[in-house]
């Protein structure tokens, strides 16, 4: 099943790293630790193989992609032995990446994105294109009447308004051109009546937001424990210290703003309620593209006495993510294959902020997405509106 991965970003360091690690495990050069999709319990047939995965997508910037390469080996993101054995794949991608779209409208750039993903499908002959949103976070959205179902929409978007961001008129661009969307990021994406309206019409799965890679990912293990053992949280309160392009971006106080809500909100869903404190983003350009969160939870145990416990966790972003997004690409495009229709909320072990997710709870998520992998493969799962 020979599956295309338009990334939104395709220039930025999560992108980079899962073109080259996809790259790289196509060539044999490399393992495949961090890709969930090849433990026994989720890989199998339904599951497009490595060797069948074409990468493209849009950037803004213009740096070569060998040279994004080259530079996430010397920061010790990537293995430079892999990106000196692969220029000719790399330069092969680069082929295959356009600028992002301009236009006088947003109907315009929408159309243009459009174009960019029929030909890219039809002239490498795919079965299927998933697009997948690695790009900045955004700041959350203005309400807009044209929001309110696609035909408004459609309307809105040929006038001289901003309507839709960014993350939203790449989603409406990929619906419309028949391929399924994933959003990694904590943007706005298909979370919009119109557009979730359009991917109903169109018949095509879509999943999100917000990529669980680091201190989130702890959270999602540990809320559950003290939940289960019923222990009070009084207080969660986290630092999180990060370099790079997305720190950068992150240091826009409504940006941030988004991404604070999206990472806080497994602890109130998980718990039932907010303990005291909350998680602060800091940009460390020296950093680079490696994070560091401290957390401190303090909490009572029987008879009132209390506890605390600290954590730190420090790693490279774009090393935990670019797995993950190959794993997303495979599963949402097994997903279309099989017919789903909607958000894919079996899809939820992923994300910080998932769709349609019954549960934060990180083991609670993986029994959900064995559960709908195995039946992916058993060739059972027809797929259903807003099932997974």
């Amino acid at each position: 099943m020979r599956t295309g991965v338009w990334l939104v970003g395709a220039r930025g360091s999560v992108a980079t790293t899962s073109i080259v690690g996809g790259l790289a495990l196509r060539a044999g050069l490399a393992g495949p630790t961090g890709c969930v999709t090849e433990l026994p319990e989720l890989r199998g047939p339904a599951l497009p193989a490595f060797a069948d995965l074409v990468f493209g997508g849009h950037d803004i910037a213009t740096t070569p992609l060998c040279k994004r390469a080259e530079a996430l080996a010397a920061a010790g993101v990537v293995p430079g032995r892999l990106v000196a054995a692969l220029p000719d794949e790399l330069a092969a991608v680069e082929r295959d990446l356009r600028p992002a779209p301009t236009g006088a409208t947003q109907a315009d750039r929408a159309a243009a994105v459009t174009r960019d993903l029929t030909e890219f499908r039809d002239r490498h002959g795919l079965d299927r294109v998933v697009v997948v949103n690695v790009s900045a976070t955004e700041p959350a959205p203005r309400p807009h009447p044209g929001h309110a179902d696609p035909e408004a929409l459609r309307a809105a978007l040929t006038g001289p308004d901003e309507v839709l961001p960014s993350s939203s008129l790449y989603g409406y661009a990929a619906l419309t051109a028949g391929c399924p969307y994933v959003d990694f990021t904590p943007s706005t994406g298909l979370r919009l009546p119109a557009l979730a309206a359009l991917a109903e019409q169109t018949g095509l799965p879509y999943a999100g937001h917000d990529g669980k890679t680091g201190e989130t990912l702890v959270k999602s293990v540990l809320a559950p424990m003290f939940a289960m053992r019923h222990l009070a949280v009084r207080s969660w309160s986290g630092v999180n210290l990060l370099g790079g392009g997305d720190g950068a971006t992150l240091a826009d106080p409504a940006a941030n703003a988004a991404k604070v809500q999206s990472k806080q909100r497994v602890l109130g869903e998980t718990l039932g309620y907010l303990p005291q404190g909350g998680t602060r983003i800091e940009y460390v350009e020296e950093l680079g593209d490696f994070k560091t969160a401290w957390d401190l939870i303090t909490f009572a145990g029987f008879l009132g006495t209390g506890m605390r416990m600290e954590f730190t966790w420090h790693g490279c972003d774009s090393a935990l993510a670019a797995p993950l997004v190959l794993d997303l690409a495979r599963l949402t495009a097994a997903a279309h294959a099989a017919g789903h229709v909607g958000p894919l909320p079996d899809l939820a072990f992923f994300f910080k902020d998932p769709l349609g997710a019954p549960t934060h709870s990180l083991a609670e998520q993986w029994a959900l997405l064995a559960a709908f992998t195995r039946r992916l493969h058993a060739g059972r799962d027809g797929g259903h509106d807003h099932a997974g």
